[in-house]
């Protein structure tokens, strides 16, 4: 029986072990996943804590006023006290259900004030990166200094998934983002046609795309790993059909990777970018 007992804990450490492996690898919702994704920044990881955070006092006060239901159902229906009390008022229950909900108030307030300060405070950026929201599908754009690139990414139909346990369905994308660990990453959005939102729930990223309008959002990435989100947004007819992949890697891949970006996407012009850098199968009806 104890023998038993350590093989099973033996194979449901390995299998825990693998899934942390797959979490880390790949920033996705797991089949049955109970919980948030898992945090891939310093303010996702922030959002994870005020979310528990909450949970916890939620749990609390359902607990409580539960409790509150079931002793007044028990101890003052007409059977169990048939001569009512004829109590008016209560200073202690008075200054009690006023000071305790004041006081969780705050208990929110502080983190979440604290929360929203951090997001909103852009701090020196290492690089700088446009994403620009179009009917149906994303353009980034690179600062100059990294040598002026730009691409489209349309997502990957189930024809073009060479490695469906790689390109997850729906997520993949044929052109990434990639960009270095522990950088910190300013996120210019916007959009050219309708309201987009761009969302990245890893990073705990979620700026909206308005057309005419520039807003900033950013993150730092502290593992590698491929990073996937989607437009949050009801954009269109095809609003399911334009993903988000961010690949974060180490700083001499993402070198590699830059001098090879500069000479396919820097020299493309306006007029024919979309057209080259437009998917094959992206140009057809398959993802409708």
């Amino acid at each position: 029986m104890t023998r038993g007992l350590k093989t099973f804990g033996l194979a449901a450490a390995s299998l825990l072990a693998m899934t942390g492996l797959a979490l880390a690898d790949y920033g996705i919702g797991e089949p049955g996943q109970i919980g948030l994704q898992a945090a891939a920044s310093p303010i996702a990881a922030e959002i994870h804590w005020f979310h528990d955070l909450l949970v916890w006092l939620i749990t609390a006060i359902t607990v409580f006023v539960l409790a509150l239901l079931v002793i007044v159902m028990v101890r003052f229906n007409s059977k169990s006290n048939p001569v009512p009390s004829k109590t008016t008022h209560n200073a202690a229950i008075e200054v009690a259900w006023t000071l305790i909900p004041v006081l969780i108030l705050v208990i929110i307030a502080v983190p979440s004030f604290r929360l929203l300060k951090n997001q909103l405070t852009i701090p020196p950026a290492d690089i700088t990166i446009k994403a620009v929201g179009n009917q149906w599908f994303w353009g980034y754009e690179y600062a100059k200094d990294t040598g002026n690139i730009r691409f489209d990414s349309y997502m990957l139909t189930d024809a073009d998934r060479k490695d469906p346990a790689t390109q997850p369905r729906l997520l993949a994308v044929d052109n990434e983002v990639v960009l270095p660990i522990n950088k910190t990453v300013r996120v210019q959005v916007t959009a050219n046609d309708v309201l987009h939102s761009f969302v990245i729930p890893s990073l705990g990223v979620r700026m909206d795309a308005v057309p005419g309008r520039l807003n900033e959002t950013w993150f730092k990435a502290t593992r590698e790993g491929i990073y996937y989100g989607q437009c949050s947004e009801l954009c269109g007819k095809d609003h399911a059909f334009m993903p988000i992949a961010f690949r974060i890697v180490s700083d001499a891949k993402y070198a590699e990777w830059l001098a090879g970006a500069q000479k396919k996407f820097a020299a493309v012009s306006d007029d024919s970018r979309v057209a080259v850098n437009q998917s094959p199968a992206a140009k057809t009806a398959e993802t409708k």
